[in-house]
């Protein structure tokens, strides 16, 4: 239409004649004057109404309207262009679908090419575009294709779907892909700690989308992100930007990378069959190398040279060791200053009995935050059921009173002396359980501090040497004083004989061979006791009734 303008111009203002003005602008001379009769059959005055637009100028020239007309008054009915808006957002819905069910509605409607038009043309006043400039090193953006890759398995026959991870600078738009089996935690940070590698460096903003494996609760204004890639980011010295909800046009650059990696790089290898993840990545490096080293169409030069030329100098450096992937989950400290992690127990200061810590999960270790502070780490254990224990987290009171083992007692002891070191083993094997003789020992130990080693060690001398072996015992020797008094261990008494009378049986009472009468008196009573007994035994004989006779028993015994 500009031309249209500028022809019209030189004709009734300059006075050039057509072959001039077609010879000015590049034009044939047919065009020219194809649009000075059109203007002359307008019936518009030159120059125009300063309030007509060149919209306007154009319609009333070649009798068409610049964009589909909403009035009644349209030749052919116009969609409900809203409607077909909203409806194409349903999934499986096309223009094509709409437009059948227009005309089957309008037989004299639009045909398909018009009503594709007029759409576009109705949605492109909707919201414009906005170009946007990215500053070299600000911004990498990140995000997953959503074509997969199949991965042939020789052992089973199956094939799994190798996901597509992609990322593009935003001023050189040098672009990096590699395949994962997922797009799970794990997997967004190991891509993009590969990818920070790949460029030799950090900027300042890493863009992604809300994806749920990073970002835990999206949000407009502040969105929260998994622990791990925050501290991803903090270790790598970057931020993380999340896109808004459905917002595809916030990371243009990587929906354009995306596009390219899929028409480029895996369209070419759509009939190669992998048979693992490696074998797969090993020819996407090849694709994207083949596209970074392109020319660009319209731009002279790579994405590599540009790269190199405006970006590389500008990224931040990377640390010296590499990002461990960590989990991460809370727990509360039980009564025991231990908290649960996968059914282990891992020990915390006492003093935070009932809080409730953080806690970070690496391959090896564990570590233990409070309000953003670590208070324990330790190495990362695999048994269930099982305690590990820091001696510095317990009390003062459980530190002391596991000290207390009957091999570390019984030591104590013998460093003081051999006499003492048998007292405590003896108090200790008294009891049932040797912790109930754990106080009496100490007790006992504690002596030293008053007594000192030389006297306790002679008072526990004494002690054994009296059979008297416990805590009061030695105490109420050091009291006394007997420690310092000389010991003279007592002499075997002599064995008494007993007392001879008529009354005491003597040994021979107890013989069992036939030939002893037991029941026979001692020899030595007088003579009438004995016919008294005699004839008393008889009597009684007398009056016992009658017993059967019986076999005798094995071993010559008769009952």
């Amino acid at each position: 239409m500009r031309k249209v303008v500028e022809a019209l111009r030189l004709t009734f203002d300059q006075g050039l004649s057509q072959r001039d003005v077609a010879r000015s602008l590049g034009i044939s001379q047919g065009s020219v004057h194809a649009y000075v009769s059109r203007f002359a059959a307008s019936g518009l005055p030159w120059p125009p109404p300063s309030e007509m637009g060149q919209a306007e100028l154009e319609a009333r020239l070649f009798k068409r309207s610049p964009r589909p007309s909403t009035s009644s008054g349209a030749a052919r009915p116009v969609p409900d262009w809203p409607t077909v808006h909203q409806e194409l957002k349903r999934k499986g819905v096309t223009l094509q679908l709409l437009w059948t069910e227009y005309k089957a509605d309008y037989p004299d409607g639009y045909q398909y090419t018009q009503f594709c038009q007029h759409y576009h043309v109705w949605a492109a006043t909707l919201e414009p575009a906005l170009r946007q400039v990215h500053v070299a090193g600000e911004r990498t953006f990140v995000d997953y294709a959503g074509q997969t890759m199949p991965v042939l398995h020789l052992t089973t026959g199956e094939e799994r779907d190798a996901q597509i991870f992609i990322s593009a600078l935003g001023a050189s738009h040098l672009l990096y892909c590699e395949a994962t089996w997922t797009q799970t935690l794990s997997d967004w940070l190991g891509a993009q700690v590969r990818m920070l590698e790949y460029y030799g460096g950090a900027t300042a903003l890493i863009v992604p989308d809300n994806a749920s494996a990073i970002v835990r609760r999206p949000c407009y204004y502040e969105p929260e992100l998994h622990p791990s890639y925050a501290e991803f980011a903090a270790h790598y010295s970057t931020a993380i930007l999340p896109t808004r909800i459905a917002a595809p046009r916030d990371k243009a650059k990587a929906e354009t990378g995306v596009q390219i990696i899929e028409r480029e790089v895996l369209a070419p290898l759509r009939h190669t069959q992998f048979t693992s993840l490696a074998e797969l990545n090993h020819a996407l490096a090849l694709g994207r190398e083949r596209v970074n080293n392109r020319p660009f169409q319209k731009l002279p030069g790579t994405r590599r040279q540009l790269f190199d030329e405006i970006e590389r100098a500008l990224l931040r450096p990377l640390p010296t060791t590499r990002y461990e992937l960590a989990d991460w989950c809370r727990a509360k400290v039980n009564i025991d200053y231990h908290i649960s992690v996968e059914q282990h127990l891992y020990s915390v200061p006492y003093t935070l009995v009932g809080a409730k810590v953080d806690v970070r999960l690496t391959a090896s270790a564990v570590e233990i935050l409070f309000d953003g502070k670590r208070v324990a780490a330790h190495l990362r254990s695999r048994f269930k059921g099982r305690f590990t224990t820091d001696p510095a987290h317990r009390p003062k009171s459980h530190q002391h009173h596991l000290d207390w083992t009957p091999s570390r007692l019984i030591r104590w002891g013998t460093e003081i002396g051999s006499a003492t070191g048998k007292v405590v083993a003896e108090i200790l094997a008294r009891f049932p359980h040797p912790e109930q003789g754990y106080r009496a020992c100490l007790g006992l130990l504690s002596l030293r501090r008053r007594y000192g080693d030389t006297r306790l060690e002679a008072a526990t001398t004494r002690a054994l040497a009296t059979g008297a072996v416990s805590y009061r015992s030695v105490k109420s020797i050091l009291t006394s004083g007997l420690d310092h008094l000389p010991f003279e261990p007592a002499s075997e008494p002599a064995l008494a004989l007993p007392p001879t009378h008529a009354n005491i049986r003597g040994p021979g009472y107890y013989r069992t061979d036939d030939t002893t009468d037991h029941r026979r008196p001692p020899d030595d009573l007088p003579d009438e006791g004995q016919d008294n007994r005699q004839d008393d035994r008889q009597d009684d004989l007398q009056q016992l009734p009658l017993l059967p006779e019986h076999p005798p028993l094995p071993g010559g015994y008769v009952t």
